[in-house]
């Protein structure tokens, strides 16, 4: 086993490393980081549009009449409903700032090239002229957007070290000369996506975001949604953690854009009245596979806080019960520890996949109804999150799944508990044997 962990270790962990420092990826990470607030916002304003109570439902419709929805679904409108604005100015900023650029041209000409590319269409009143329609604004624009906001950072990156700016004398204020030098990258920006867009109307497609969304999006988010490649996910996401990498970041920052792209279509499909499209997405992931964090870890903490014999166990959970709860679990994983533990490693592993499974099957058979395209925060204790997300029946999942954590975790929890208890009780009778020869 150590053998084999030190392969694992030794091929893994530089590419684990090279995930993780990339340059873009971290921008689109940090990015969706920036704009969650606003994400659950939103979604907590579907789930007031939309809650599962048929007295509150009844209640609203009497008091505020038959369009009481909307309310709530114009703050969703201008906060989830237009993640693809938010998610571009991120990382327009944050690609910019790690190159050393000025950040502000590099959000003005991501947010710019952005909107040049997308399309635009008249009012059915001609006297109000034209709109962009909100949808490729949100979850259908946000590929366009990632590739976009990243290309004309590095357009502005190549003008930068090609000099093609406009410098001002010494004597011409800072902000005014910062100004004139961003001139010319970002002229050049726009008129570059310009000419994308011309292009793309002269085709079959008619524009760059029906064409994304068609060849790349759609399949991304179509395996994204099955149930093998979430598996394989997990996979990686554990073995990386086993090593003592963040796994569910190294993993998140890939994976997160599809995952939100999802749950921004479950949420759509929920305000427009109609049956939710996806199982997988992001929901999903949070709150019926990472049960208590990363490997699923509620079921063991209830081990160390109520079954365990040793003294550092006991402990351990005292001290991991509350985080648990918000589904914080860094001191199991690095307390019991986790990482590099042949023991724990397998059961860390093993257990999402068992919940993945068990929730994927619960849902497509109807036993509990999809994930609502709720973004509620990551912390939302299980139980809580479940009915949120898809009710009580989410709820009574949630517990389902706290039991079968710990059942897994059982049977190796034991062996570690006992091994833990032995070794406690060598220390302690190495210090008697030394209290003993002091006094003599």
């Amino acid at each position: 086993m150590d053998k084999l962990l030190q392969i694992l270790e030794d091929k893994l962990t530089p590419i684990a490393v090279k995930l993780e420092q990339n340059r873009y990826l971290t921008a689109v990470k940090n990015s969706f980081m920036a704009a969650m607030p606003l994400l659950i916002i939103g979604s907590f304003f579907i789930l007031l549009a939309y809650l599962p109570i048929n007295a509150y439902t009844e209640f609203m419709l009497n008091t505020f009449g038959s369009d009481w929805q909307r309310m709530f679904t114009i703050p969703n409108n201008i906060s989830m409903a237009m993640m693809t604005v938010y998610v571009v100015v991120g990382i327009g900023n944050e690609l910019a700032q790690s190159y050393g650029l000025d950040r502000m041209a590099g959000i003005f000409a991501a947010l710019a090239s952005f909107f040049v590319v997308t399309p635009m269409h008249p009012f059915a009143d001609d006297t109000l002229g034209i709109g962009i329609p909100l949808g490729n604004l949100g979850a259908a624009g946000l590929f366009v957007g990632i590739l976009i906001a990243i290309i004309s950072v590095e357009i502005i990156r190549f003008t930068e070290k090609m000099g093609w700016k406009i410098k001002m004398p010494d004597s011409v204020p800072q902000n005014v000369s910062k100004s004139f030098s961003s001139l010319i990258p970002v002229a050049l920006v726009i008129v570059i996506f310009n000419l994308v867009r011309i292009g793309f109307e002269q085709t079959s497609y008619g524009d760059v975001q029906t064409f994304i969304f068609n060849n790349l999006q759609t399949p991304l988010t179509a395996l994204g949604s099955t149930l093998p490649a979430t598996i394989v996910v997990l996979i990686i996401e554990g073995v990386l953690w086993s090593f003592g990498l963040h796994g569910a970041n190294i993993v998140g920052s890939v994976m997160q854009p599809v995952w939100l792209t999802l749950t921004a279509e479950n949420a759509t499909a929920v305000a427009a009245g109609q049956a939710i499209p996806h199982i997988v997405n992001y929901q999903f992931y949070s709150n019926f596979v990472k049960v208590g964090g990363s490997g699923a870890t509620f079921g063991l903490c209830l081990l160390l806080l109520f079954a365990a014999k040793s003294k550092q166990f006991k402990a351990l959970g005292k001290l991991s019960i509350g985080p648990e709860i918000f589904t914080i679990n860094e001191s199991i994983i690095f307390g019991m520890p986790i990482v590099l533990n042949p023991i724990m490693i397998v059961p860390f592993l093993l257990t999402p996949l068992v919940l993945c499974i068990v929730a994927y099957v619960a849902m497509s058979t109807g036993l509990v109804p999809y994930t609502n395209g709720v973004n509620i925060p990551w912390t939302t204790p299980p139980v809580i999150s479940g009915f949120l997300v898809s009710g009580w029946r989410g709820a009574a999942l949630n517990i389902v799944q706290i039991a079968l954590s710990a059942a897994i975790y059982f049977p190796f929890f034991k062996v570690a508990d006992n091994l833990a208890v032995k070794e406690e009780l060598e220390n302690e009778e190495v210090q008697q044997l030394q209290m003993d020869a002091v006094e003599a």
